[in-house]
């Protein structure tokens, strides 16, 4: 009996594994990771909410948001592919496969021509959604005479075109919103850091990921290499044809950020290569954003002063009294490690064994093109106290769990003091362990 309790506790992980690799294979699209696109309405239906406490109404949203779908930011993202697969076309090693591909890569270069790191036409459209659903979910808080709506994002265009995106159908929903948009230098510190810090995290980040098993996640660039160009010829090296491997991955990730990409890049690989594709980005963006013992937890800590905003916000639109919603537009290095350390749903897991990362904690869930997080407040409809005040937050637009509960309070809500009471004590521990590092 013991042998066979041994053998089914080793079988565990091997499941888990086989369930992330038919995840990827019925949605090949969630192996880029910080490229999948907002998965809401084209993957799933707007999830549904919990109703609200008897007598509670919503009156108030603090929101951090990712910018929508992009371009990919490096130049060498669209040339690296062309120039290689030319490479083999001069030689004469391309397959039919290889040189259908070679044109596809060469025209889909022209298209990126000065649109480097931009929002898509698809990234305008998810916080559209976002926003039209925002107003619909809760119609309450953006209905009547006198709200303000503060919007305020990080200085790259793709973070303000998304901001604008949001605010239009907030401002077409409701007229009479007083709508505020501001991006300046002054608030890259609250709402893009990923730098402060690095001068201590960074050296425990990248001693962690030297010691890391992403190594071990290697995809099959022999079959995938046969299907492009005649190996027999090696004119690439066994490094560059990987190479080529990854760029054609990478390119063909973000191609479902466009609606202009009508060819795809992804039945070019397995399930097995996607999954260990992504595996090895997952692995690494867990060691730099998330609640790794092999980097002391502190890598959420580089969100300290935009958990801080969240609070400060939320206490002074609780006495404001006609503040509608605080939104804020940046990027999914901020948006990650502040998931992290808000400790919604399981994402503040502390996993010793690295290799067991791609089981137990999944990036896609978090940080999608135009990824969010609304904090919602609801007060009595009839008026009350401070203590009366009950939150529930959202990731993703699904309802997340919290790190507290309070008593006489089901979740997903909790009551906001009992919320900030928690985030103030920890992030005032991690001030102390920062200082220590």
């Amino acid at each position: 009996m013991k042998r066979q309790i041994i053998f089914m506790l080793a079988l565990v992980p091997m499941l888990l594994c086989a369930s992330v690799i038919d995840e990827l294979r019925d949605n090949p699209r969630k192996s880029g990771s910080y490229m999948y696109a907002y998965p809401i309405p084209g993957d799933i239906k707007p999830p549904a909410l919990t109703p609200a406490p008897k007598g509670y109404v919503p009156f108030y949203i603090d929101h951090y948001g990712r910018h929508g779908s992009r371009w990919l930011i490096s130049q060498s993202d669209y040339d690296r592919p062309v120039e290689m697969l030319e490479r083999l076309d001069s030689a004469g090693a391309l397959t039919a496969r290889g040189k259908t591909v070679l044109t596809q890569v060469r025209q889909w270069r022209i298209a990126s021509t000065d649109r480097l790191g931009e929002l898509t036409d698809v990234g305008a459209e998810q916080h559209q959604g976002i926003a039209r659903r925002m107003t619909e979910n809760f119609p309450q808080i953006f209905s009547g005479e006198g709200k303000t709506v503060a919007a305020r994002s990080s200085i790259a265009v793709r973070c303000v075109l998304s901001m604008l995106n949001e605010v239009m159908v907030l401002q077409a929903v409701n007229p009479r919103l007083n709508v505020v948009t501001d991006a300046s230098r002054a608030d890259m510190k609250t709402l893009a850091n990923s730098e402060q810090f690095n001068a201590k995290l960074r050296p425990l980040q990248k001693a962690a990921r030297e010691a890391s098993p992403m190594g071990r996640y290697r995809a099959d660039e022999g079959r995938f290499s046969c299907q492009l160009m005649d190996t027999a010829r090696q004119v690439l090296t066994a490094s560059e044809r990987r190479s080529l491997m990854g760029a054609l991955w990478n390119l063909g990730v973000s191609l479902q950020n466009h609606h202009q990409a009508h060819f795809d890049l992804l039945d070019l690989f397995t399930a097995d290569d996607l999954y260990n594709l992504w595996a090895s980005n997952n692995v690494r963006n867990y060691i730099t954003y998330a609640n790794a013992p092999q980097t002391r937890h502190m890598s959420p800590y580089q969100q300290c002063f935009l958990l801080r905003d969240l609070i400060a916000a939320a206490d002074a639109a609780l006495a404001d009294g006609h503040r509608a919603a605080d939104l804020r537009f940046g990027h999914d290095t901020v948006l990650m490690p502040l998931a992290v350390l808000m400790e919604l749903d399981n994402l503040a897991v502390s996993i010793d064994d690295l290799t067991q990362v791609p089981e137990l904690w999944h990036n896609f869930e978090v940080f999608p093109m135009a990824g969010n997080i609304q904090m919602v407040f609801y007060r009595p409809a009839k008026g009350g106290a401070g203590d009366d005040v009950l939150v529930k937050v959202l990731l993703n637009e699904h309802e997340a769990s919290l790190p507290v509960r309070s008593a006489g309070v089901a979740q997903p809500y909790c009551r906001w003091t009992d919320l900030k009471a928690y985030y103030q004590a920890k992030l005032a521990r991690m001030d102390a362990e920062y200082d220590n590092l």
